[in-house]
């Protein structure tokens, strides 16, 4: 049994111990202990074990006699491994039911559109499920015009609508949520009098302020230095912090409702060993009354007495460069939505965004996905997107700027050699990454439209075996259709 986040493994496990006890569950994941690991995993070999739970890595429990796998939220990114070794649990998943003759069972409210459109074709049989948990309704959802909000003169991240929810609940005594996917306290501070904004020594990127440390951060590298309050480039006293992170979120929330008790979840606060969940567990058994937190909120959780959810920023996810933008945007929209009032109370959601005209946004509003559905295929369709094609990402990085640009033109003109005579493939030139440097290693790619079949997998590895030998400097990643596109 796999689940995209390592904070859903104890409700999960609470809902299988229930039904099938406790002596059969084994847990697996990477806050274990080297030791609780190793106790887990020879659980499973001695057969005492036979039901596993845990994250992506779980799938390579050393299970004998497999008998059925599932993937719950089967649409998340997380179940993809951007690090080495690489590889997709869904992938092992499909390989290990296919191997063994056994089914697969892929969950969501928001389907992948490459899954569901295999389901729609046959490839996969589709099972509807009709009704909600507890045959609860579905939540009100309202969108908010951050731009009106603008307009007349509210300039704090909570919108008058949605403060009023949030006043009404405290009184009532029922929970929020509060969703924003960026931590931090502001996303980047820059000189108001010459410019310069705070980057990372290692990555070009900016680097966020966390107030609660005074410090600046890369979230990429890790990297992490004092503030600033003097510009080192001119002097100036100048310095303005821009943007917001749930840090920031949290204490406009302590200003606005100073006798609501707040809690927050994100990365920065679950870096402790059961941190996510003691987190969880005093939200939902100490009655706090507001949980703020990213993503990680917003994934499948049951909190029986939370009927509002609010949703600071819904344009973080559209403006991406990745052409899963929309579907992104809806996936995370119904996903939080759906945390509100999941039992007999009703529900309200309040999404906050600058672009309340955006297709996506508003199918979330509804939740249907039988609306979204259509059109972002016919879109895909037109533009030769997956499932219509695959895209083959070639990531070249190094230390040594000039050596990455060498290696990446040298395996263009090798592909080109293979497929550019190809009518239904299309090769792109190389282009430094969105993000062209991470832990001090310069960024260029290359993309391959086309259909991944044998042949393609025998040209590109003729590429990557002529590659090896001139690639001394630079290291060479084959990312079939990635999850993550910057």
């Amino acid at each position: 049994m796999l689940v995209p986040e390592i904070s859903l493994t104890p409700q999960m496990v609470d809902r299988f111990i229930a039904r099938f006890g406790q002596d059969k569950i084994a847990v697996l994941h990477s806050k274990l202990s080297v030791g609780e690991r190793y106790d887990q995993w020879q659980r499973i070999r001695r057969k005492e074990a036979i039901i596993i739970i845990g994250a992506r890595s779980a799938i390579f429990a050393p299970v004998e006699n497999l008998g059925l796998v599932i993937i719950d939220e089967e649409h998340d990114d997380s179940y993809k491994s951007e690090m080495p070794p690489r590889y997709s649990a869904k992938e092992v998943s499909k390989y290990l039911a296919y191997k063994n003759s056994i089914p697969l069972v892929l969950g969501s409210a928001t389907p992948d559109i490459n899954t569901f459109y295999k389901a729609k074709n046959g490839a996969i049989e589709l099972l509807r499920l009709t009704k909600r948990a507890n045959k609860s309704s579905l939540p009100a959802v309202e969108i908010i015009d951050l731009r009106e909000e603008l307009a007349n003169g509210n300039k704090t991240m909570i919108s008058r609508r949605l403060y009023g929810y949030i006043t009404k609940n405290l009184e009532e005594k029922r929970q929020t949520i509060l969703f924003l996917n960026r931590r931090g306290f502001s996303t980047f501070i820059m000189c108001r009098d010459c410019g310069y904004t705070a980057k990372c020594k290692n990555c070009n990127i900016t680097l966020t302020y966390h107030r609660k440390e005074n410090k600046l951060k890369c979230h990429y590298c890790g990297y992490e230095q004092e503030n600033i309050t003097i510009c080192p480039e001119c002097g100036s006293s100048k310095v303005k912090y821009f943007g917001t992170g749930t840090q920031k979120l949290e204490e406009q929330i302590q200003k606005m409702f100073p006798k609501a008790s707040t809690i927050r979840m994100d990365i920065d606060t679950i870096s402790k060993k059961n941190s996510h969940e003691e987190i969880l567990n005093k939200f939902k058994n100490e009655n706090i009354d507001i949980l703020i937190g990213t993503q990680m909120v917003v994934k499948g959780h049951h909190f029986p007495k939370v009927t509002l959810v609010g949703v600071i920023a819904a344009d973080s996810s559209l403006n991406m460069e990745d052409y899963r933008a929309e579907e992104k945007t809806f996936q995370i929209l119904t996903q939080v939505a759906g945390r509100a009032g999941r039992e007999s109370l009703p529900g309200n959601v309040v999404i906050q965004t600058y672009n309340p005209d955006s297709f996506s946004i508003e199918c979330a509003k509804t939740g249907n996905y039988d609306i979204f559905y259509p059109t972002e295929i016919s879109l895909r369709k037109q533009l030769k997107y997956p499932p219509f094609c695959d895209i083959i990402l070639f990531g070249i990085s190094g230390e040594d700027q000039k050596e990455v640009e060498n290696v990446s033109n040298k395996i263009y003109f090798a592909l080109s050699k293979r497929f550019n005579s190809k009518q239904d493939v299309n090769l792109y030139k190389p282009r430094p990454a969105p993000i062209d440097k991470i832990k001090n290693k310069h960024r260029w790619r290359i993309i391959l439209k086309g259909k991944f079949n044998n042949e393609m997998i025998n040209a590109i590895t003729e590429v990557l075996q002529e590659s090896y030998i001139y690639n001394k400097k630079a290291r060479i990643i084959v990312d079939v259709n990635p999850t993550n596109m910057m």
